[in-house]
């Protein structure tokens, strides 16, 4: 799978493509990320990429001319792959990010170009004339689309075969509706507090079960939301 992503900011992505998870699945072909920067793209004398909106009201909006020849450079790069390739804006209106969209782009067979916006928003007709599918991992504003930018890809590099064993996938927070139940490690006992002796036991059906119901347990706790009936029948008479 392949990225593009277009930002004012091209030093934001210096670490995240050269550490961790993200380089890992870089060196092994898995994906690709490339980083555009948008203001190398416009035709203004001043290197200028925002103005002031029509109509009134405060903030800056980038401009449709240098965003749209960012796009169709990207467009063109992602061509030879023969894939058909998608457009994301990291928007505070768009759907809010959930594990199920991380999961769907990963097992997509798409190529994507994903637009990084700054100071009060993008021109309106760029989201119209490329079909931009917006996105958002929250209901806030952040400063820039680029941090919200690495969460996506993140959140769905992580998921594509190959770059993190499924074994380890299989038991994370959301991959079945439920948050993950509580880890622990060395040493076994931390300021009077002390490992669960389940887990110490040896039997992988009873810890198996435990960790059901710890998963329930924390779910009904922080995130009551995500519980499911089907995985959490009520009880009679309820």
């Amino acid at each position: 799978m392949k990225f593009v992503v277009l930002t004012l900011f091209k030093e934001m992505f210096d670490a995240f493509v050269s550490t961790s998870i993200i380089k890992r699945a870089i060196d092994k072909d898995i994906v690709s990320i490339d980083v555009l920067d948008i203001r190398d793209f416009t035709k203004d004398k001043h290197k200028r990429v925002d103005f002031p909106p029509y109509g009134g009201g405060s903030g800056m909006i980038m401009s449709a001319q240098p965003l749209g020849d960012a796009i169709d450079y990207a467009v063109l790069s992602l061509e030879k792959y023969k894939k058909e390739i998608k457009i994301i804006y990291m928007s505070p209106r768009g759907k809010v990010l959930n594990y199920n969209i991380s999961k769907n782009i990963s097992k997509s067979n798409y190529n994507y170009i994903i637009i990084c916006g700054h100071y009060e928003g993008i021109d309106e007709r760029i989201i119209e004339e490329y079909n931009v599918e917006e996105i958002s991992i929250g209901d806030y504003v952040l400063t820039g689309g680029e941090l919200a930018c690495q969460v996506l890809m993140d959140s769905v590099i992580r998921l594509i075969p190959g770059v993190i064993s499924q074994e380890s996938l299989s038991e994370e927070s959301h991959t079945n509706g439920l948050l993950e139940y509580p880890q622990y490690t060395k040493p076994y006992e931390f300021k009077g507090r002390k490992v669960p002796d389940i887990l110490l036991s040896g039997h992988h059906k009873m810890i198996a079960d435990y960790r059901k119901k710890e998963s329930i347990r924390i779910t009904q706790k922080h995130r009551p939301d995500l519980i499911n009936n089907k995985i959490i029948p009520k009880k009679e008479g309820k």
